[in-house]
């Protein structure tokens, strides 16, 4: 019924999170990893890290809301659920659904960023361990 409510509304925070994180990154200049053989590489900017989160919620949160729309779920006049104009048991069990399945939603898409951001360390340890043993 709503449960596209949750993810979006981490979407929102994120957005809000990563343009602050833009702004320090901005202001701190670009970091750069250097590996044992002296091979320096530049460091993948947490606000582009965070860009992916953001990505990956709200292209969830748009799917989710035309699938609801497309079931008659969402109406473009107030209160645009139509679990809260049906009375207090369906917004019992809309906040319900919110409660159980968008939580895990959004806490299913973080653990998958979660798991990018392990792969991409990963990655990048590796590529300065290569890169120089190849030149």
């Amino acid at each position: 019924m709503a449960c596209f409510l949750v993810p979006m509304t981490e979407a929102i925070v994120m957005t809000v999170v990563q343009k602050v994180v833009e702004k320090k990154e901005k202001k701190a200049g670009t970091e750069t990893v250097t590996s044992a053989d002296g091979y320096r590489m530049e460091k993948l900017p947490f606000s582009k890290k965070i860009g992916w989160l953001n990505k990956l919620l709200w292209g969830g949160s748009a799917l989710l809301a035309f699938e609801h729309l497309w079931h008659g779920e969402i109406v473009p006049f107030f209160p645009f659920l139509t679990a809260a104009s049906e009375g207090p048991e369906a917004v019992s069990e809309m906040l319900g659904e919110m409660g159980t399945v968008g939580v895990s939603m959004a806490a299913l898409i973080t653990v998958v960023w979660l798991g990018m951001l392990l792969v991409t360390k990963l990655m990048q340890k590796k590529a300065l361990k290569a890169i120089p043993a190849a030149e």
